[in-house]
């Protein structure tokens, strides 16, 4: 009893963990509303016993549900596109490439996360509002996140998709679902991401260009063109600061 108290207490200790999985219940909304329809009675509990159930099955989507609602796919996409240029296998490890996408998605992601925590989380706590009004404030900063990423074309294709005749007639997209938004704001993400990759591409594909023009000039053709412009590829990487360049450049890309 002792340890699953001192666990019990660690993980209301944790805020950010907390937050994480206030925001992710915002996808039920809709579930809930149809959970308040639906009579389940089970020892006289009503809707408890269905609403744990979708609490449980949503704890378990969590990790995929969390890299959808923010930075971390298009930050991870980059990278992969980077070694891939450089001509490199493993290096740096998946490990590392998710590692480093995974705080620089925290970095990114702290300004929404403290918002939700200010007018959300802390008056929840203090049982200042109710849950529903605790899921209303908590949606609102990440939903405010996505749209801000989302380019007009993607959004209205979903839109359209979904006959979401309000938000046609009203033109207010504040008004959308997060079962809208989120595909949307993935759709954009993964355009956005490819487009990143397509121009870090260009000056490595030109010193493999330069590499096996001069090779073939000189009738070494036998001799792979990746091992002589593997160095120098890595030599222009660390003489521009390519690390600091790109991290600079990717958290500029978010219009938070």
């Amino acid at each position: 009893m002792n340890a699953m108290n001192l666990t019990i207490k660690k993980i209301k200790s944790d805020k950010f963990k907390i937050i994480l999985i206030a925001v992710i219940l915002m996808l039920i909304t809709d579930i809930k509303a149809f959970a308040s329809v639906v009579n389940v009675d089970v020892n006289g509990t009503s809707n408890d016993t269905l609403e744990i159930i979708i609490l449980l099955t949503v704890l378990t989507l969590l990790p995929s549900i969390i890299i959808m609602m923010t930075s971390f796919t298009r930050i991870v996409i980059v990278l992969s596109f980077l070694r891939n240029a450089l001509g490199l296998q493993q290096t740096p490890p998946n490990q590392v490439m998710v590692g480093i996408a995974l705080f620089l998605t925290l970095f990114i992601m702290s300004p929404v996360l403290q918002e939700i925590n200010t007018t959300a989380y802390e008056p929840y706590k203090n049982e200042l509002i109710t849950q529903d009004e605790f899921y209303k404030r908590a949606s609102e900063p990440i939903k405010t996140f996505m749209l801000n990423q989302t380019g007009k074309k993607e959004l209205n294709m979903f839109i359209t998709l979904s006959n979401n005749q309000e938000v046609i007639e009203n033109q207010d997209i504040q008004k959308l679902p997060l079962t809208v938004v989120v595909p949307a704001f993935m759709t954009s993400e993964l355009r956005r991401a490819f487009i990143i990759g397509f121009l870090i591409f260009i000056p490595f594909l030109i010193i493999d260009t330069i590499v096996s023009t001069v090779l073939m000039s000189m009738g070494m053709m036998m001799l792979p063109p990746v091992m002589i412009s593997l160095p120098f590829k890595i030599l222009l990487f660390v003489l521009v600061d390519g690390w600091t360049l790109l991290f600079q450049t990717l958290i500029m890309t978010f219009n938070v």
